[in-house]
């Protein structure tokens, strides 16, 4: 089971700092396996992906959104997945979704509830 719950968000202002939070209930070699990645879906907007890494924490990939101010991190020990976002900025406001990508899927299988960040100007 890949069960994945996020936590971390909140309301900061405008270039603050939040770190959001990822934990699997997978096991630490199903974990290990996964690529993982953060998305995000504003109001009235579609879901998209802000932050992706391979397994064994190879390739990171960003949206330009959000390059240089987000980084994305994975403890396979501890089965987790974060975010760390700076310099936030009130179009950061989403909900914010861990998603899971099995090997050799092209699709995102495996989504969490969601955390809501708002950032107010």
């Amino acid at each position: 089971q890949v069960q994945l719950q996020e936590s971390g968000g909140g309301l900061v202002q405008a270039g603050g700092s939040l770190r959001l939070s990822c934990a699997s209930a997978a096991s630490t070699r199903t974990f290990s396996i996964l690529t993982m990645g953060w998305f995000r879906q504003a109001p009235g907007q579609e879901r998209v992906l802000v932050a992706a890494m391979s397994r064994g924490g190879g390739a990171r990939t960003y949206a330009d959104s959000v390059k240089g101010r987000f980084t994305i991190s994975r403890d396979d020990r501890e089965r987790a997945l974060f975010l760390q976002m700076n310099d936030l900025k009130p179009d950061d406001t989403a909900v914010y979704y861990c998603a899971a990508k099995a090997p050799g899927e092209s699709s995102w299988d495996y989504w969490g509830q969601g955390t809501h960040v708002t950032v107010s100007s």
